[in-house]
């Protein structure tokens, strides 16, 4: 899987949670809910102000916050696939970990 995010889209599986996220530039982001788990409205979209920064080659962290408050903090690990998630919704916080797959 590519190192380097902008310009691409990915698939992030985080079991009950699934969405389509586009890095659109390392200020800019957008993503589509397939799945909202409890979480979001399936098919809900929205363009985010991103805070994404380069761990190392292939892991970034990333963070955003949404229209309806809910935060959003990821490490994105392209190299092994794997995302990890904190996001918080409604005053509740919820840790997922996930899958990563170019769309």
């Amino acid at each position: 899987m590519t190192a380097q995010p902008v310009g691409r889209s990915y698939r992030f599986d985080l079991g009950p949670l699934k969405v389509r996220f586009t890095f659109e530039s390392e200020s800019q982001g957008s993503f589509v809910v397939e799945e909202g788990g409890g979480l979001a409205p399936d098919g809900h979209a929205e363009t985010v102000r991103l805070n994404l920064r380069k761990i190392r080659e292939g892991v970034y962290l990333n963070s955003w916050t949404e229209a309806s408050g809910a935060t959003v903090t990821h490490v994105e690990d392209f190299a092994n696939a794997t995302l990890y998630s904190n996001v918080t919704v409604d005053g509740a916080l919820y840790n997922l970990v996930g899958t990563i797959t170019e769309a």
